[in-house]
């Protein structure tokens, strides 16, 4: 052999991209921990501080953990789990699906009606899993939910905030004024008007959700 030639590649300069990848394996794997035990400790509503105090660390290791930055050991994960308290099996297998929302403001109800004169807004986004449909309503002046009664499965309730609203009830009808309120079987045929001169609001709730 020529020993002029150039020397093959080190053997560790082909081991090295491996060697990040696992660094970085080992990273993801680290913020994972620390992101489920944030989404955990949210669940159970408790504060960094709080969990500290139960689980009797400082307040500054459960925030390196939860960013990412410590790496905890499985006996000081399980010390702080204990705190919660939750078993290492819960933590790593239980389902963290996003938070529900519990809060919305009135530009975060959903427009579920169609139609100039009459609102109905939901209270949330989605009605999946959920036992409850919440509305805020608002019937203008000469609405009506029309000549073909209304009719699901299920029960309804509403309290008439301000005006006043004509509900038909099978073969019962009756206005409504503020305060009043109505409660009946969603599968009787219904109907609601407003065929007076000012604007009705009504709070209502049926379930389970089928509007």
């Amino acid at each position: 052999m020529d020993a002029d030639a150039p020397s093959p590649p080190e053997p560790a300069s082909l081991s090295a991209p491996a060697a990040d990848a696992d660094a970085g394996a080992d990273a993801d794997a680290d913020a994972g921990v620390g992101a489920r035990l944030r989404r955990m400790r949210q669940v159970f509503g408790l504060t960094q501080r709080e969990l500290a105090r139960r689980a009797g660390v400082t307040n500054g290791a459960i925030s390196l953990i939860e960013q990412g930055r410590v790496s905890p050991s499985i006996s000081s994960l399980k010390k702080i789990l204990d705190g919660i308290p939750m078993s290492l099996a819960e933590f790593f297998t239980l389902d963290l699906a996003a938070p529900e929302d519990v809060f919305f403001t009135a530009a975060e109800l959903t427009e579920i009606a169609f139609g100039e004169r009459i609102s109905f807004r939901m209270v949330g986004r989605r009605l999946k899993d959920r036992a409850l449909q919440m509305l805020h309503e608002h019937y203008a002046p000469g609405a009506d939910t029309g000549e073909a009664m209304l009719r699901h499965e299920g029960e309804e309730a509403g309290v008439i905030v301000s005006g006043r609203l004509l509900v038909t009830v099978g073969d019962q009808e009756r206005t409504l004024g503020a305060g009043d309120a109505y409660y009946f079987h969603s599968r009787i045929p219904h109907r609601f008007r407003n065929p007076f001169d000012a604007p009705c609001e009504v709070i209502s709730a049926n379930t389970p959700p089928s509007f």
